[in-house]
């Protein structure tokens, strides 16, 4: 049986892994929720230029998230999200809310803390999200 440390070291690389694998799938989701609240429909094109991407990347990632049964798409229609993906939405939409406004309560600016919760909203902990959730409503109600 390996040591305790590498143990420990493979789970960490394997959540870090899991993360990066949900990743694209969590972004395409939360954008595509955003452009269907903001103009009433998310399109492929609009996703490239938001992602500045090319319409084929796009339309590998909507296939992948097809098969992941987080979206449906018609031919000559928009892209919708099917109940899972918006629920996945939901969750990328809060935990980056959170991150960002954590790192706001810390004293980082928030045009800078709003680019970084991009990166960090994918690798926290449930448990770290929940302290992190736990400073920023103790500092808003206390403001």
């Amino acid at each position: 049986m390996p040591p305790k440390a590498v143990t420990e070291s493979a789970a960490k690389f394997d959540r870090i892994r899991k993360a990066h694998q949900s990743e694209v799938a969590e972004d395409y989701v939360e954008m595509i929720a955003e452009l269907i609240a903001k103009t009433g429909e998310a399109r492929t094109v609009d996703l490239a230029a938001r992602f500045g991407v090319t319409s084929p990347t796009v339309n590998a990632i909507i296939q992948r998230l097809q098969r992941e049964d987080l979206v449906d798409t018609r031919p000559y229609r928009s892209i919708f999200l099917t109940d899972d993906g918006q629920r996945l939405a939901d969750q990328a939409r809060d935990r980056h809310r959170i991150v960002r406004d954590f790192l706001v309560a810390i004293g980082v600016p928030e045009t800078v803390a709003e680019e970084d919760a991009e990166g960090v909203e994918h690798h926290v902990s449930p448990e770290t999200l929940a302290v992190f959730a736990k400073i920023t409503s103790q500092r808003m109600t206390s403001e």
